[in-house]
């Protein structure tokens, strides 16, 4: 791990949640909850190959507590779980996670998740079912942080291949779809991700070619702010224009929407030498979200009038 980066644990209902964790010196502006994709664990989110590529530490130098978790199914919750869970599954065990941290440590303004590849339908499927801001549960029922928006990189709506070849979606399986030109990787990233990759549970491909219509159910209930990213050498995704336009398209309750492109990356981004890159611009988008809150504009306005 990283200096500054330690292990904690998360319940989620019958499971044990690994996760890592790092924290601003204050109290942070926000909570960055971050979600790795099929077949790598949490730490994807801070690469050992080269100091700027941990999205932990610069987080939390940027003032946001970041806890990336382990998966159902991943880290500790393998033994629990060793075939995984279903993603309904999975975004009950979120839920009940982020209630968890949020009883534990102070958590800011609420948190952002930010996801990658098969995170990144957790991200999203749970968005689509979020209730945080809704009415509570009942008295002495948990309920996790406002969630404020969604980060995702390495997760499209309409396959760029044959959804029958996913299994070599994950881990260190297929390098050419999953890491692009070696070129984009500091040396020693392949050294170093051998700790961070893991195996796939059975249960994360039985709905794989359910997904576009999946997709397109979740992102119409996704109501908080979404950017997603396409690596230039992003091979398991259509990303042309006209994939673009439709899956943006199915946002229809999203006050925003943006997808954007990470030059010199491959499929596994936070990885790669780009991975500061695409990291900042994650958090600028977070400083966005957070400037437009209802709450912040009024305070803003309020100082704004002040004598």
């Amino acid at each position: 791990m990283s200096p500054g980066v330690r292990p904690v644990v998360l319940r989620a209902g019958d499971l044990t949640l690994s996760a890592l964790l790092a924290e601003p010196s204050g109290p942070p502006r926000a909570t960055v909850v971050a979600v790795h994709g099929g077949g790598t664990g949490a730490g994807y989110f801070d690469g050992q190959a080269h100091p700027d590529v941990s999205l932990l530490t610069l987080g939390a130098r940027l003032g946001y507590a970041v806890v990336a978790l382990d998966r159902p199914g991943y880290g500790l919750s393998a033994a629990q779980a060793p075939s995984g869970r279903s993603l309904a599954e999975q975004t009950v065990a979120l839920r009940a996670a982020l209630a968890h941290l949020k009883g534990r440590r102070e958590t800011g303004a609420g948190v952002f998740l930010l996801a990658h590849s098969f995170g990144g339908k957790l991200a999203l499927a749970y968005a689509a079912t979020d209730a945080s801001s809704g009415p509570g549960p009942g008295p002495g029922v948990a309920v996790p942080p406002p969630l404020l928006g969604l980060d995702i990189s390495g997760l499209g709506r309409d396959y760029a291949v044959d959804p029958a070849v996913l299994t070599g979606l994950h881990g260190l399986g297929d390098r050419a779809r999953n890491w692009g030109p070696l070129r984009f990787y500091p040396p020693g990233t392949f050294r170093e991700a051998s700790a961070v990759v893991a195996p796939v549970p059975a249960r994360e491909f039985t709905d794989a070619g359910e997904w576009p219509d999946r997709f397109t159910e979740a992102a119409g209930r996704v109501g908080v702010p979404v950017r997603l990213t396409f690596a230039e050498c992003e091979r398991w995704w259509r990303h042309d224009e006209e994939a673009v336009a439709g899956l943006t398209a199915d946002f229809t309750s999203a006050p925003r929407v943006r997808v954007d492109r990470q030059p010199g990356a491959g499929h596994n981004i936070s990885l790669g030498w780009q991975a500061r890159a695409y990291h900042l611009r994650a958090f600028a988008f977070f400083e966005e979200c957070l400037a437009r809150r209802p709450a912040a504009r009024a305070s803003h306005d309020a100082d704004r009038k002040a004598p």
